[in-house]
C-alpha cells in the first residue's frame, strides 16, 4: 500500500540544530509554535500529535494527499507552508533535483544512532542529508477470500480478475505505483521503456479496467471492509488494518513479487518553521514514538529498539513479515523518457 541551498542559510541551519539539540529543556520552557505537516492519508497516529504536543508544547496542523504525484505538483506549485512532507523513496531525488527539498543533516540530530544501519545510508538519500524514514513496507494486493476461496499466488488475479471480482476492484489513483506493479508482473523492470512492454503493459490495463471500481489510493481498507470492494491494490499495513477488521481478508505474497518501499521525512525549501521541523524528526527517531506510529498505521518503521513496544497482534501478523524467499523489488526514481512514458500510459487508461 515516484537541495541545495546557500552557505549562508546551512550556516543558520547549523546554528539552529546546535541550539536545537543542546540539550532537553521542559515543555514549558521550549518554544511553542505550529507544525504544519503534510503527510498521506490515514498515515499519521493522533497519539502521536498530542504526544509531540504535550511534550513541547508546539501544535501541528495535518494535511493530507493519496499519490507522490499530487505532492509533487504541490510543492512545485510553492507557496504550501508545510514543515514536513512524507515523500517515498523513489521521489526523494526528485525533489532534490528540482530543488524542493533542503538539508537537515540528520545524522547530526541526537536520535539518528537509533535507526538501524541498513537505513541510515539509503540509496536515494546516502547521507541522511535530506531525509529520514517515516515507514517502510510492501505493495502487492488483498482478496476476500469469502467471495473468492481461492487458492491466490499471482499478481494475475488483480490484474486478470475472475468474474466474481467484476466491478469490485479497486487500484491505486498514483500513476507510478499501478504501473510499478503491473511492470513486476510482466517481469519487466520498473521505469521499462521498451516500446513493445509499454503496449503490452497498456493491453493489461485496458483488459482490467472494465472490473475496475475506482482508481483511488484514498479509502482502500474501508472498501474492503465494507464489501464495496472485493480484491484491491493495497500497502501491507492497510491491508493488516483491514484484516483485522475482516478476518476473510487476505494479503497476497505473489510469486512474481512484491514492490519495496520507504516514505521518508522532508523539510519543503520555505518551510516557515524549520527549528521546529527539526525537533519532529528526532521526535520520530525515538523507538517510543517509532513504536505508537507503527502500532497505528501497521507498517515497519526505521528503529529497532521500537520492538518491545509494537503490539505483538502486529508484530506477528503477515502482512508484517514478508517471507525471506519473497522477490521484493524497491521502487526507484526513473528518467525523464520513463515519466513521460508513465503518463502516457496513465493518459491512455483513464480515458
Amino acid at each position: 500500500m515516484q537541495f541545495k541551498i546557500s552557505v549562508g542559510k546551512l550556516a543558520v541551519a547549523a546554528g539552529l540544530a546546535c541550539g536545537l539539540f543542546a540539550g532537553a529543556v521542559p515543555a514549558q520552557a521550549q518554544s511553542a509554535g505550529v507544525l504544519h505537516i503534510y503527510n498521506w492519508t490515514d498515515y499519521t497516529a493522533p497519539d502521536l500529535i498530542a504526544k509531540f504536543t504535550k511534550e513541547t508544547g508546539i501544535k501541528v496542523t495535518l494535511d493530507t494527499y493519496d499519490s507522490n504525484e499530487t505532492l509533487l505538483a504541490k510543492l512545485k506549485a510553492g507557496g504550501t507552508g508545510y514543515d514536513i512532507v512524507v515523500a517515498s523513496n523513489d521521489f526523494v531525488p526528485i525533489f532534490i533535483d528540482q530543488k524542493l527539498i533542503q538539508p537537515i543533516n540528520a545524522a547530526d540530530m541526537p536520535n539518528f544512532k537509533n535507526l538501524d544501519p541498513k537505513w541510515q545510508a539509503r540509496p536515494w538519500d546516502p547521507k541522511a542529508a535530506y531525509s529520514v524514514p517515516w515507514q517502510w513496507g510492501t505493495t502487492s494486493f488483498s482478496y476476500d477470500s469469502s467471495v473468492y476461496p481461492g487458492p491466490v499466488d499471482s499478481l494475475g488475479t488483480l490484474f486478470n480478475p475472475p468474474a466474481v471480482f467484476s466491478g469490485k476492484v479497486s487500484m491505486f489513483g498514483s500513476p507510478s505505483e499501478v504501473i510499478n506493479l503491473a511492470l513486476l508482473y510482466m517481469g519487466k523492470p520498473i521505469c521499462d521503456t521498451n516500446p513493445a512492454d509499454l503496449n503490452a503493459l497498456v493491453k493489461i490495463l485496458e483488459t482490467q479496467k472494465p472490473s475496475v471500481k475506482v482508481y483511488n489510493s484514498a479509502g482502500i481498507s474501508d472498501r474492503l471492509v465494507s464489501g464495496e470492494a472485493a480484491i484491491a491494490q493495497i500497502w501491507s499495513g492497510d491491508a493488516a488494518r483491514a484484516r483485522m477488521q475482516k478476518a476473510t481478508l487476505r494479503y497476497v505474497y505473489a510469486k512474481e513479487g512484491a514492490i519495496g518501499w520507504m516514505d521518508n521525512m522532508a523539510v519543503p525549501v520555505g518551510a516557515p518553521d524549520y527549528a521546529n521541523a527539526l525537533k519532529f524528526i528526532n521526535f520520530m527517531m525515538d523507538p517510543k514514538n517509532a513504536a505508537i506510529e507503527t502500532n497505528f498505521a501497521g507498517y515497519q518503521n526505521a528503529v529497532p529498539a521500537s520492538a518491545p513496544y509494537v503490539t505483538p497482534t502486529l508484530a506477528s501478523s503477515p502482512e508484517f513479515n514478508p517471507p525471506k524467499d519473497l522477490k521484493m523489488v524497491f521502487t526507484k526514481s526513473c528518467p525523464a523518457l520513463a515519466i513521460k512514458d508513465y503518463d502516457r500510459v496513465w493518459t491512455l487508461l483513464r480515458q
